[in-house]
Formats: structure tokens, C-alpha cells, sequence
């Protein structure tokens, strides 16, 4: 289970201090899939970066499992079973995408037939993508599912994604969200997912909608969806007028 206790986080601007995170508890439950979605700039990636260690907070505790995590570092985090995907991944030329599952896995002799298994999981074929190296080469869609692919073969306990769907073809986007189903169905991992996608939140067992560093309303799809409506069209004149019209 992950719990948040009064999580906060801010920066010296202009002489001043500005609130990117402000006061956040919450409790994630084993096996569930959250989505954190809101305006952009409402503190979303840095509250996901902080869970990984990417981010220290200036205030609260982060506890994974019961344990403190907060001081913890990245390497220490992913050792516990957590997990990050990259809004854009990183490129690493020389590196093949077999290598970069080997590493993931921690098993120097990883088998190619595991190799297909994650893989084939994300769609790719691995007798096409194995020998590839993880450059410019390759799509934004293929990185991602590759980066993706590495995190199954990790096999973390609690899989954070930060917008899995930003610059990728409509064909990667809906592997993505059949992925990200049969993840949540196959259970054992705990799945936080930064997007704004409609398809991908309507996935979710709970969404998080965060804005101005705050929690600002949760709930399942069903509740939540209609609220997202509703402070877009309220924070539009145009689109308030056109709903007025109808």
C-alpha cells in the first residue's frame, strides 16, 4: 500500500516561495489502477516524480509497504518494486533493447523466450525489436512500449506512467490502454497512470483530479468524469456560453 502523509513542495522564485504541492494525504491500495489527471501545471508529474524519489519534498512522509521512503533514493525505491515510466523516455544509444530487459530483470541470463514474453506483451514482435538499439531510430510509440516491456521485466510492485499517450500514433495509443487492461487484470501490481485521455481514466478504479498542488476531487470514472466537464466549461466563457445555448 502506498500512503502519502501532508505531502509538500515548493521552490524559491522572486525572492518568494511557491507552492508546487501543497498538504497532499492519500492512501493507494494494493492492486489498484489510479489515474492523476487536471490541468497541466497542477502538480501532477511532480507529485508522481516524488513517489519515485525524482522529487524531494520539502514537507511530509511517503511510506511504501508500511516503510518510510521518504529519504530513500531511486535506486533504493526501485529495489522496494517501484517503478517509473518517462513522459518522453530516455534514448541510449550502443544499448539494445535486449540488454536494456536484461538490466530491468536484474538476470544477467535472461532467455529470449522471456525476452518475447514482455514484448509480446506491448505488441512488439521480438525477433524485430531484440537486436535494435533504444536511439533515434526508433518511434516515440516504440520507446515508450519498450520502456513499458522494462518495467514488466522488473517486475515492480507499483508502476507509475506519466502521460503514456503524449506523441504517439492512435495504433500505440490503443496497445497502450490494452496493455495497461490486461496489467490491472492479471492484478499483483499496483498501477499510477498521469494522464488526461478519457479512454485511460475510464480504466481506472479511482481517479485523482489535482490542480494547484492540491487534491481537488476523487472518485471512480463515473463521478469523476462529468466534474472534469464541468470545470472545463466553467473555467471557458466561450465554451460556458455555447453550453448555455444548448
Amino acid at each position: 500500500m502506498l500512503e502519502l502523509k501532508h505531502l509538500s513542495y515548493a521552490v524559491h522564485e522572486d525572492g518568494g516561495e511557491l507552492g508546487i504541492l501543497n498538504d497532499i494525504s492519500l492512501t493507494v491500495e494494493d492492486g489498484t489502477l489510479v489515474v492523476f489527471t487536471g490541468p497541466n501545471g497542477g502538480g501532477k508529474t511532480t507529485l508522481a516524480k516524488s513517489i519515485m524519489g525524482l522529487v524531494k519534498p520539502t514537507a511530509g512522509q511517503i511510506f511504501w509497504n508500511g516503510q518510510d521512503v521518504t529519504e530513500l533514493g531511486i535506486t533504493q525505491r526501485a529495489r522496494l518494486g517501484i517503478s517509473y515510466g518517462f513522459q518522453q523516455p530516455p534514448r541510449f544509444k550502443g544499448l539494445t533493447v535486449r540488454d536494456l530487459l536484461t538490466l530491468a530483470s536484474g538476470d544477467e541470463k535472461l532467455p529470449k523466450d522471456r525476452c518475447c514474453q514482455y514484448l509480446t506483451r506491448v505488441g512488439l514482435c521480438a525477433n524485430d525489436y531484440l537486436d535494435r538499439e533504444v536511439d533515434a531510430s526508433l518511434s516515440g510509440g516504440e520507446v515508450k512500449r519498450i520502456e513499458i516491456a522494462s518495467i514488466l521485466a522488473r517486475q515492480g510492485k507499483l508502476m507509475i506512467f506519466d502521460e503514456p499517450e503524449a506523441g504517439i500514433d492512435l495504433w500505440s495509443f490503443a496497445r497502450l490502454t490494452e496493455t495497461f487492461e490486461q496489467l490491472h487484470a492479471a492484478g499483483g501490481a499496483t498501477m499510477i497512470i498521469i494522464s488526461h485521455q478519457e479512454r485511460i481514466i475510464s480504466l481506472a478504479d479511482e481517479v485523482i483530479v489535482v490542480g494547484e498542488g492540491r487534491l481537488r476531487h476523487r472518485g471512480t470514472p463515473a463521478e469523476i468524469l462529468p466534474r472534469i466537464l464541468s470545470d472545463t466549461l466553467g473555467g471557458c466563457p466561450v465554451l460556458r456560453k455555447e453550453a448555455m445555448a444548448q
